[in-house]
C-alpha cells in the first residue's frame, strides 16, 4: 500500500544503479513512498535511454560507477536537463569531476531515507 504524503509521494525518480540488491532495496522503499521509480538502470546506456523516453524526471539517484563504466554522461544530461540528482556511490569527492564538486554526495552504505530526505528538502 503506497503511503500519499511525504517526499516522494507522486515524484518521478530515476534509480541508477548497478548493484541488485541496493537497487531494489530503493526501488522498494520509494515505491512505498509513493514514487514511480524510473529502472533501475544497471548501464550509462539504459540510463540514457530512460532519459530520452521520460516524459518527467523529477528527480535522480546516481552510482558513479556503473559495471565498470563511470556514471558522469548521464550526470551531464541530467544537468542539461535541470534535473535535481544525487551520487549514491562509494567514491570520494576526489573521484568526482570538478564540474560536479558541489553535487549532493551520500557514501554507500546509504539508507533510501537520508537519500529522499536529500533530494526534496
Amino acid at each position: 500500500m503506497s503511503e500519499d504524503h511525504g517526499p516522494l509521494a507522486g515524484r518521478h525518480v530515476l534509480l541508477v544503479e548497478d548493484d541488485y540488491f541496493i537497487a531494489f532495496d530503493m526501488q522498494r522503499h520509494f515505491e512505498t513512498s509513493g514514487a514511480h521509480v524510473l529502472g533501475p538502470a544497471p548501464s550509462v546506456r539504459e540510463a540514457l535511454a530512460l532519459i530520452s523516453g521520460a516524459a518527467r524526471i523529477d528527480a535522480a539517484v546516481l552510482d558513479i560507477n556503473l559495471r565498470g563504466e563511470m556514471a558522469f554522461a548521464v550526470a551531464d544530461e541530467l544537468a542539461a536537463r535541470g534535473v535535481p540528482f544525487l551520487f549514491a556511490t562509494g567514491y570520494n569527492e576526489t573521484s568526482i569531476p570538478s564540474r560536479y564538486a558541489a553535487q549532493r554526495r551520500c557514501e554507500k552504505p546509504v539508507e533510501p531515507e537520508q537519500i529522499a530526505r536529500l533530494l526534496f528538502a
